[in-house]
């Protein structure tokens, strides 16, 4: 194995949560160099997504595609990832510019590595160049020595991320431990522009390595194309106190207060704790928000067969507790062990299984497939794949609809691909994985797989593309190229307006209103959805900025939130976490300054959208499917629902067509007006201008207005 470049150096302690220094890593040089991170950067833009965002913003243009030797690929943490003490922080973030959307994305994802990684001496780790030959690089804090060395081949059974991962691990630091962890991307990475990267890390209670991902927007397709097939990282510093706050005892308080509403009020509510976010499976068909046949119903009796309960009784490890790090009481991160795989190239084998979430659950009924063994093994071959279980499902799901409606044949497939066929999602999951016949069209994605169907279909069947691809876009679940997270949005404006402003494109992190919306009915006029879709952008920003997990904020809700103004915020659990930032970083900030922190991360990301075209209200618009029943079939399910919202709105006096093809069509074009208006409110209380770009106020009061900013907004837009 060649060594190609080596550094000894000092690990940098960690002060007050940060260590004030980046590792780069150029691979079309083969260079390591450290950067000293200076306070006003720190003071900015916080960690996390604010370090991608700002070091993206200067170092790239908007000619910048996923592939181009300057765009980087950072992976951050932030002041508060790091700390036993406090629920969930073993957070940090992977932000690049996509393959799917031509812009910026940041995926989070857990596990060992960020901490580990600061306890190294680093609070980010940025790559940029692309290298002609597969390499690793080894953080090695205990021998105070980075290196870049050529990727070993442990063969084509550990070609995997999983596997890969494992083995090198073991061969590189001579066996698992607490100690190590490893980011990797896997081979479908080179064929897909949904590859993922696995954040991977040793429980010595289950005796082999976990995993979680940074699932969205193509991060493993792009450290694939780099050439780096892995990241190590080792440091046998303690963890606890392992941040060296300030205040350590306020950061004790603050984590025992958050502790104490976790292990008391889990269990009354979401019961995260014991059934992992499989829980929200039953939700969401309750309430007609669960994806089925993609997107085009909400609910089905066949839901039952993968509700919690059967992933608890059946797959679920009871006797061990589950988290993706040390001292989150939540432990949310399920995992089966010695799960009989019964497909693939892998059939006969049994392995472990981290999850599924329930982000997987919902990817395999959107292809309306309803089989407990099956979604394990989905589940297993993404993951040592390297794909995103999201966009996959949604790819596939669309795929099968395409076919549905007669725009794709089974000539054009291969082979027939309808919904519910298990065996037909199978094959079609490991061509994407290996790129392979039909594989190669759903492997980029939704957004050009509709331009694939409309050329083909059009060339058929005598319509023009133009007209074959606004029928796709109906029900191409995708909004700036990425693919849909699995929530209906249908019945809840908010949600839409999460999918639609979402800057990375339709993923629940940005703006995961749903829950609060139509299930607990907490945002019930237009203004609270308008001001909702403005604040909780922000708070969920902060957490991807410092290295913290959301769920313990928005998924435990603290009891005293009930005798506040707005319970939804849950701002007494939120007083914890800024207590918390305040005690490790030393500051005295309010949750007022947090949110402005946040809204400065948010227009850098709005202006980076700008810069590559997806920026203006245009990039906003969702499809039909996301307003609304986008076909009758739809529409007849629930007409008297339908029948009902078109009563309440129009009034008592109101008389609704006859013909149940016009109710439908006047629905849907109630709900487009709607999301128009929408679209205005919100852009006023953002400061924005009426087609979605930033005011040269809006950007002055942050800091912002930059040469690049003045250009951008010199640009005529409309």
């Amino acid at each position: 194995m060649e060594s190609f470049q080596s550094l000894e150096y000092s690990p940098q302690p960690v002060r007050a949560g940060y260590t004030d220094r980046i590792l780069r890593l150029d691979l079309g040089a083969r260079s390591i160099s450290l950067m000293e991170v200076p306070e006003s950067f720190k003071r900015q833009f916080i960690g996390g997504r604010g370090y991608a965002l700002k070091l993206i913003w200067d170092e790239t243009t908007g000619e910048t595609r996923y592939d181009s030797p300057e765009n980087l690929l950072v992976m951050s943490s932030g002041p508060l990832g790091n700390e036993p003490w406090f629920p969930g922080s073993g957070k940090f973030i992977i932000g690049t510019i996509s393959p799917l959307t031509d812009t910026f994305v940041d995926s989070n994802i857990g596990g060992h590595f960020a901490p580990l990684l600061k306890l190294a001496g680093f609070d980010a780790l940025a790559v940029s160049g692309v290298s002609d030959r597969e390499v690793v690089l080894i953080i090695d804090a205990d021998q105070g020595r980075i290196s870049l060395v050529e990727a070993p081949d442990y063969g084509e059974d550990q070609a995997g991320s999983l596997s890969y991962g494992n083995a090198l691990l073991e061969d590189m630091f001579g066996g698992l431990s607490e100690n190590a962890a490893a980011v990797t991307a896997g081979p479908a990475g080179i064929h897909a522009r949904f590859g993922i990267i696995n954040s991977l890390f040793f429980d010595k209670r289950r005796n082999r390595l976990r995993s979680k991902q940074a699932g969205r927007g193509g991060t493993g397709t792009v450290m694939r194309h780099k050439g780096l097939r892995a990241v190590l990282v080792r440091s046998g510093l303690p963890r606890l106190k392992g941040n060296q706050a300030a205040d350590p005892d306020g950061v004790k308080r603050a984590g025992a207060g958050l502790k104490k509403v976790v292990s008391q009020c889990d269990s009354q509510q979401l019961y995260l704790g014991a059934w992992g976010t499989t829980g929200l499976t039953e939700y969401m068909n309750k309430f007609h928000i669960l994806p089925i046949d993609n997107y085009q119903y909400g609910q089905s009796p066949k839901s039952e067969a993968v509700f919690a309960e059967v992933f608890r009784d059946k797959y679920f490890s009871k006797k061990l507790p589950d988290g993706c790090y040390i001292g989150c009481n939540l432990a949310c991160a399920k995992a089966a062990e010695n799960v009989l795989l019964t497909r693939g190239p892998h059939a006969g084998r049994r392995v472990g299984v981290d999850g599924p979430e329930y982000e997987t659950v919902g990817a395999v009924t959107a292809m309306g497939i309803f089989d407990p063994q099956f979604i394990l093994e989905y589940n297993y071959y993404c993951d040592e794949y390297g794909l995103d279980t999201i966009s996959t499902g949604v790819s596939i799901a669309f795929l099968m609809e395409c076919a549905q409606r007669g725009m794709l044949t089974a000539e054009d497939v291969g082979y027939d691909l309808r919904f519910g066929d298990a065996e037909a999602a199978d094959r079609l999951l490991h061509e994407v994985a290996q790129g392979e016949g039909f594989g190669r069209v759903c492997g980029q994605g939704v957004s050009r797989a509709k331009g694939w169907v409309a050329e083909r279909y059009a060339s058929k069947n005598g319509a023009s593309p133009a007209e074959a691809l606004a029928e796709l876009s109906k029900f191409g679940m995708e909004v700036k190229g990425l693919e849909f997270s699995m929530y209906i949005s249908k019945e809840s404006l908010a949600q839409q307006g999460g999918y639609g402003f979402a800057l990375k494109g339709p993923q629940h992190d940005e703006a995961w209103l749903i829950f609060i919306d139509q299930v607990h009915k907490e945002l019930p006029t237009y203004d609270l959805k308008a001001k909702a879709l403005k604040w909780f952008p922000l708070i969920r920003t902060w957490f991807n900025a410092v290295g913290l997990c959301k769920l313990p904020w928005i998924d435990v809700r603290h009891p005293e939130a009930a005798n506040t103004d707005w319970p939804a915020q849950n701002q007494p659990s939120l007083k914890l976490y800024v207590d918390y930032f305040n005690a490790t970083v030393g500051a005295n900030k309010t949750l007022q300054d947090i949110l402005d922190d946040s809204e400065r991360l948010g227009l850098l990301q709005k202006m980076i959208n700008l810069r590559h075209g997806q920026g203006t209200r245009a990039s906003d618009q969702i499809p039909w499917r996301a307003m609304g029943p986008a076909y009758l079939n739809e529409y007849e399910v629930r007409s008297d629902y339908y029948d009902e919202w078109l009563r309440e709105k129009l009034g008592p006096e109101a008389s609704l067509p006859a013909d149940p093809a016009a109710r439908h069509a006047l629905l849907m074009d109630m709900r487009r007006k709607e999301y128009d208006e929408l679209c205005d409110t919100v852009y006023r209380a953002k400061g924005f201008d009426d087609i979605g770009v930033p005011l040269p106020s809006t950007l002055e009061k942050f800091g912002l207005l930059d040469e690049q900013a003045h250009d951008l907004l010199d640009r005529n837009w409309a």
